[in-house]
């Protein structure tokens, strides 16, 4: 099982990787529609809404808490 380097998420199956290709080192969630991977802050904005809509924290908080995360993950180290 391989972990996404953009985003942290298991991938366990094909449908979790970026157009189901699993030579992908990111998942589908750090994909832009054509399969490339999205750029930085691309996923720092998809991070942060995610975190505010699952967290309920406010912009500023959920922004720092998205670029602590990604600065562990080696797409962004």
């Amino acid at each position: 099982m391989k972990t996404c380097i953009a985003c942290g998420m298991p991938m366990e199956n094909a449908s979790d990787y970026a157009m189901g290709d699993v030579k992908k080192d990111y998942c589908r969630f750090c994909a832009r529609p054509d399969g490339s991977m999205q750029s930085y802050e691309e996923k720092l904005s998809s991070l942060t809404d995610f975190i505010i809509k699952t967290q309920g924290l406010d912009r500023q908080v959920a922004g720092s808490t998205a670029k602590a995360m990604l600065a562990k993950l080696p797409a962004w180290s």
